[in-house]
């Protein structure tokens, strides 16, 4: 065996080593988390953390659901994140579609006015949207999280459309209308599912974001009975200030299933949209 095929060998070896260590580092948190999740709240006390539990005391989880409230924030974030998902990905799609496939003047422009989005610090915008929505009686309601949620999504998203649809031949849109579609005949029969990859992609990312904000909810909403996922986490704590950790870990399982879930199911298409460059013929 010659000195290059056994290097080589070691080489595939260390960097599957590497992988192996990398992905134990990435899952390990999650697997301790969700076995934290079914201990009893003894265990904290008297085990070490990483031992594994005594059994599976599936009642946090109904203490994390109904006294930690976290049915309510739950819906809560559905709702703000869905809303503004739908809003997104109608927005972006159509401004890219208008962008990248039609001919108007200025469109280069409004291309760098909606890629501008993306460098608009988050915290600069705080205070003139709570005076904007106090003074439009929107502060503790859905529509001030939605707004402002499809506000800042439409940058990146209208970014990665647009990006894909350049990738597609203008001689499909071409023969589409000689076939006699309207504009919108094309738009939603022939670039809306060749786009389908991108728009994937835009829902999972803007997912993530939306569904994991806390600076826009701790900002803009103050009741308790309208607070999200991720603030509402803020509330384990009885009147003593002990913690129920078994109910947090829960809690904490039930914010995050939705994200892993979504990513789990749908995380080829948001490789192929994310490395799209062509069309298959």
């Amino acid at each position: 065996m010659s000195a290059k095929t056994v290097g080589s060998r070691l080489t595939s070896m260390l960097f599957k080593v590497f992988v192996l260590l990398f992905l134990a580092v990435e899952v390990y948190p999650i697997l301790w988390m969700l076995l934290s999740s079914v201990k009893a709240t003894r265990e904290f006390t008297v085990n070490p953390s990483y031992a594994l539990p005594e059994g599976l005391y599936l009642k946090n989880y109904v203490d994390a659901w109904t006294t930690g409230r976290m049915g309510v924030f739950f819906k809560n974030s559905l709702i703000t994140t869905v809303l503004s998902l739908v809003l997104i990905v109608l927005l972006s799609t159509s401004v890219s579609f208008a962008l990248v496939k039609m001919r108007w003047a200025l469109r280069k422009a409004a291309l760098s006015f909606f890629m501008s989005g993306i460098m608009v610090p988050v915290t600069i915008v705080l205070i003139p949207l709570f005076t904007m929505y106090k003074a439009l009686h929107l502060l503790n309601t859905y529509w001030s999280l939605i707004i402002t949620y499809t506000g800042f999504g439409l940058a990146l998203s209208v970014y990665l459309i647009s990006s894909y649809m350049r990738s597609l031949p203008d001689e499909l849109i071409e023969a589409a209308v000689i076939d006699g579609c309207t504009i919108y005949s094309v738009f939603w029969k022939v670039v809306v599912p060749l786009s389908m990859n991108a728009i994937v992609t835009v829902i999972v990312i803007q997912f993530f974001f939306r569904w994991n904000d806390m600076i826009f909810s701790m900002t803009f909403i103050s009741r308790t009975a309208m607070k999200t996922v991720q603030t509402g986490l803020l509330y384990f704590a009885d009147e003593w200030g002990s913690k129920n950790w078994g109910a947090i870990f829960a809690a904490i399982a039930i914010g995050v299933m939705p994200t892993l879930a979504l990513y789990g199911a749908l995380n080829k298409l948001v490789i192929d949209g994310m490395t799209a460059g062509a069309v298959k013929g």
